[in-house]
């Protein structure tokens, strides 16, 4: 064997054992790198899973306390109705004479009063809008009503109440708020703005 021979093999012998201890490392980081990603993945999932515990819980509470709030909503309609059939028969000139009108009408607000109750059990409050500042999250203006008196915007009239359940708006109050009057610019200023010269007399 010749001198050039033996260097060859021992140089092979050699690379051998640092190969493998490279791939024998290589192997070990890649193992750590795969629980790395697999503990990441697993925090994200139970992140996850907290998520959407914490939203069921929500819609949960939310449809328990707002489940009934579209039927709350067109049960307004019936105290509307109740409200026109009172004014109904009060204007009424052919049950004005009728000495039982006054029997109708207090059965009518008994049953009002029975339908305000269970509104209250049930946290339906009406909204107070007489005499406040107009606010669009509570309030639907209808009209402007001419007033010097009142602050611009201020609600003076209630065209139809509005009502809330708990924090949240279940129907608008429809309102007139208050506007200021135009002053009327003086008709007998002139052109430029002067008052005309009174003529003298001869």
């Amino acid at each position: 064997m010749t001198k050039s021979d033996k260097k060859n093999e021992t140089s092979l012998e050699d690379s051998q054992p640092t190969q493998g201890r490279e791939d024998h490392e290589k192997k070990e980081e890649t193992v750590e790198d795969k629980l790395k990603s697999v503990q990441d993945k697993l925090l994200r999932t139970l992140a996850e899973m907290e998520n959407q515990r914490r939203r069921f819980e929500k819609e949960k509470q939310e449809a328990f306390e707002f489940g009934g709030f579209n039927f709350a909503r067109e049960s307004l309609l019936l105290l509307d109705n109740i409200d026109r059939a009172i004014i109904s028969f009060q204007n009424d000139e052919s049950l004005k004479n009728n000495k039982d009108l006054n029997k109708i009408i207090d059965g009518i607000e008994i049953v009002k009063k029975d339908l305000i109750s269970i509104f209250k059990k049930n946290d339906i409050e009406p909204i107070d809008c007489i005499n406040k500042k107009f606010d669009p999250n509570f309030h639907q203006a209808m009209m402007e009503v001419e007033d010097s008196t009142k602050d611009t915007g201020t609600v003076l009239q209630e065209i139809q109440k509005g009502y809330m359940m708990k924090d949240r708006l279940l129907r608008p109050s429809l309102v007139g708020v208050a506007k200021k009057k135009e002053e009327k610019t003086e008709k007998s200023k002139g052109e430029n703005g002067e008052k005309p010269k009174k003529e003298e007399k001869k």
